[in-house]
Order: C-alpha cells, then sequence, then structure tokens
C-alpha cells in the first residue's frame, strides 16, 4: 500500500478541473474522487488500464442496449455510468501518480469517440428492431454526427483562439522590443487559475461598476535604483471576451453562481448529450424524446459558443489595432 497518497481532501484538490460539467461535478466526482484515491493506494493499476476497462464496460453497456426490452435498457443505461466513472478517473489517476502520458490522452479520447459510436448505433438499432420505426434509425446516425461535431468545433475553436493569442503576444514583443516588456496575461487564464477573481469581476461589471484586474505581478519584486526592492511592471490584461461580457450583463450572475459550485456554464456539452442519450432515455423508456431534447440543446450551447467566437474576434480585432495606432503615435 502507497503511504503517499495524500488525504481526500487534497486529492480532490489535485485532481478535480476548477470548472467541470454539471454531470460530472455532481453525479460522478462524489464517486471517483474517492475511488482514484482507493485506487492510487491499494493497486498498481495505471492511468491506460482504467481506460481499456471504461472502454470494455461501453461494450458491455452498447450489448445490452442491443437487446431493445426496457430491463436491458436500464441494464445499459447503469453500466454506461460506470464506464463514465471510469473514464473520469483515468485522468484523475494521472494527475494524482503523475502517469500521464501523450499517449494515455489519444487512447482516451479515440476510446471516447468510440463508446458513443458503438452505443448509439447499439441502442437506436435494438429500438428499429423492436418497434420497426425508422426514426431510429435516422437517430443513431444524429447521434454519431453531433457527438463528432461537438468534438470539431471545440478543436477548431481551440485553435482559433490559440491563434489570436500567438498573433497578440507577437505584436506585443514587437511594439515593446525597445522597452522594458512588460509582462503579458489573458484575462481568461486569469479566470480559469482565480475563480474567486473571475465572480467578483462579473457582479463589478454586472452592476456597472469598474472591473476588477487581478494583480498576477503582486508579491513580485526586482531591484531598484536604491537598492531597494521594487515591484516588477503590472502584467498588461487582455480580455478577449468583453464585447460578450458586456451584452450579456445578466448571464455573468448565473454564470457567478455556476462558478462558486465548480460548474461550467456550458450546461449541455458532449457529456451532458452521452447522458441525456444513454441514461435519461434508456431509464424512463423516452429514447426518441430524450435524444431529440438532448440534441437540440446540445446545438444550442455550441451555436452560443460560435456566437462568443464571433464576439471574441471582434475584441481581438480592436486588440490588433490598437497595436497599430500606439506603434502611429510613437513613431510620430
Amino acid at each position: 500500500m502507497r503511504r503517499d497518497i495524500p488525504p481526500l481532501a487534497e486529492v480532490r484538490r489535485i485532481t478535480e478541473k476548477k470548472r467541470d460539467a454539471w454531470w460530472t461535478v455532481l453525479l460522478v466526482d462524489p464517486v471517483a474522487t474517492p475511488l482514484v484515491r482507493f485506487t492510487a493506494m491499494r493497486t498498481n493499476i495505471t492511468p491506460n488500464q482504467i481506460t481499456w476497462g471504461a472502454f470494455l464496460l461501453g461494450l458491455g453497456s452498447a450489448a445490452c442496449f442491443a437487446f431493445g426490452d426496457w430491463k436491458w435498457l436500464v441494464l445499459g443505461a447503469v453500466i454506461y455510468h460506470f464506464s463514465f466513472i471510469l473514464d473520469c478517473m483515468d485522468g484523475k489517476v494521472a494527475r494524482l501518480t503523475g502517469q500521464g502520458s501523450v499517449f494515455g490522452a489519444w487512447l482516451d479520447f479515440v476510446f471516447d469517440r468510440i463508446r458513443v459510436m458503438v452505443c448509439g448505433v447499439a441502442l437506436m438499432g435494438g429500438q428499429y428492431e423492436r418497434t420497426g420505426d425508422t426514426l431510429y434509425i435516422w437517430l443513431a446516425l444524429a447521434v454519431v454526427a453531433l457527438d463528432t461535431l461537438r468534438y470539431i468545433n471545440s478543436l477548431e475553436i481551440f485553435k482559433i483562439r490559440h491563434s489570436m493569442r500567438k498573433q497578440i503576444k507577437s505584436r506585443m514583443r514587437a511594439a515593446r522590443r525597445a522597452q522594458n516588456e512588460a509582462e503579458l496575461a489573458f484575462m481568461e487564464d486569469l479566470l480559469r487559475e482565480n475563480p474567486s477573481a473571475d465572480i467578483e469581476q462579473d457582479l463589478q461589471r454586472a452592476a456597472g461598476e469598474a472591473a476588477y484586474v487581478p494583480d498576477t505581478a503582486e508579491g513580485a519584486e526586482g531591484s531598484g535604483a536604491d537598492g531597494e526592492a521594487a515591484p516588477k511592471p503590472k502584467a498588461q490584461v487582455i480580455d478577449l471576451h468583453q464585447e460578450f461580457r458586456r451584452k450579456f450583463p445578466a448571464y455573468l450572475r448565473a454564470r457567478s453562481f455556476l462558478l462558486r459550485h465548480r460548474i461550467r456554464a456550458h450546461l449541455v456539452s458532449g457529456i451532458e448529450f452521452q447522458m441525456g442519450v444513454f441514461m435519461i432515455g434508456p431509464i424512463f423508456d423516452a429514447v426518441i424524446p430524450a435524444t431529440i431534447v438532448s440534441g437540440a440543446l446540445l446545438l444550442v450551447f455550441e451555436l452560443a459558443i460560435i456566437y462568443k467566437l464571433l464576439l471574441s474576434t471582434r475584441d481581438f480585432t480592436r486588440t490588433i489595432d490598437s497595436f497599430e495606432e500606439e506603434k502611429v503615435l510613437t513613431a510620430a
């Protein structure tokens, strides 16, 4: 038994994300985190082995779904949830024990996509076999397509945001090459690292007060001309979500409430979509309505993310233009 594993409270701090899907926060982490500590202390199971276990359970869930009968649907839903708990445990064990790997991340991603595809086809195929309703065939295609769309959209948005940040950093370096370059920070990074600052800023913005800007250089010291310690220049904070915050002040209060409970504002993501299709629908024998509602809500939130990205690109353009204006004024 390993004795270097910290108490449960510390394990939660190390392994649980600061912001996560509400389904994970409320229904998975309370079970998964204690199991992670037990697994790390008393076994030699690796994160990749847990990933394989989650995948095999997912296939078992698909086998239950394929029978079509309600009792099998309920069993398949329960197994699917256990599969998802294991799927969350592999990353937590990796963070706790330092056994994470690039291949493990790839394996987890690929197995997740295969699990959704196989379970979607098995669930809808079993219902088609039982009822003869061709709508289930279309729903099988919709489940696979929506899951694929969700991850393609996520990947492309990440790439665009990364490109915008890279260009801003490049312009900043060019603009301050001849000066003592101050630090550069992005608001979204500061908020991710300090949710309490996020809440304070959102509440102040919603109330129309002056925005709170976290001081990332607080406590940092340099050497002053008189030999005494002098504070370093404060980081310049770039906020690429200004327009979105300004357009939806009411949203900020709800978002702040969610953040206090570690829940991200993207309330219907791929996780909630899967649970609607593979748990809620089978358990309540309402596969068609649960799939349609889950898919519609997923699309609504994906469109909201795309709209937020659009507004973010406008903030990006204004930021780049401000560098050009500063360059002209400096030259004059």
